[in-house]
């Protein structure tokens, strides 16, 4: 796939997006990010991290070879998230799907392995993003090669994260 070269999609295959609810009293508010009646067996988390991103600064694109990502973005903090299917075997190979998530739009993403994403800080103050893979960060007691390919590292990648271009499309 060459650089830019990727049409706007409003899903891609095996993405799950999950917009959800928040219940708020008196006390604070609940939000339910993950439950095992509502993912499959092979997508259950084996660990869970926080990550703060300052404004004005992206996250990635990278993807993993087998590593599914869920992400919760529950806030502090908004950002726009784009997902590129780089899959060849994929109906939505060639798509970028795109979309605003975080206190604004509470939302879990579950991001494949083969589907390269990056998220963007457009908050006037850091973001707060939880994941919760289902495999270990370099395997069992950090001893297996990261499963990560970081495309961010290469000045020639077609998956660019154009943020005018995006915002103009008008994401969700």
């Amino acid at each position: 796939m060459s650089k830019n070269n990727f049409t706007t999609s409003d899903s891609l295959e095996g993405v799950i997006y999950n917009q959800l609810t928040c219940y708020k009293d008196k006390r604070g508010y609940l939000m339910e990010i993950f439950r095992h009646d509502e993912l499959e067996e092979k997508l259950w988390p084996v660990m869970g991290y926080i990550s703060v991103t300052n404004p004005g600064i992206t996250r990635g694109p990278h993807e993993h070879v087998s590593q599914t990502d869920i992400f919760a973005f529950v806030g502090p903090g908004d950002f726009l998230l784009a997902l590129w299917d780089d899959r060849a075997s994929s109906p939505t190979y060639g798509k970028r799907f795109c979309v605003k998530v975080g206190s604004a739009n509470p939302a879990t993403v579950t991001i494949p392995e083969g589907v390269v994403h990056a998220y963007h800080c457009i908050s006037s103050t850091p973001g707060t993003v939880i994941n919760i893979p289902n495999q270990l960060y370099a395997g069992k007691n950090k001893k297996e090669p990261v499963d990560e390919i970081r495309h961010e590292e290469n000045e020639n990648s077609p998956f660019v994260l154009d943020l005018k271009e995006i915002l103009r499309e008008q994401v969700l």
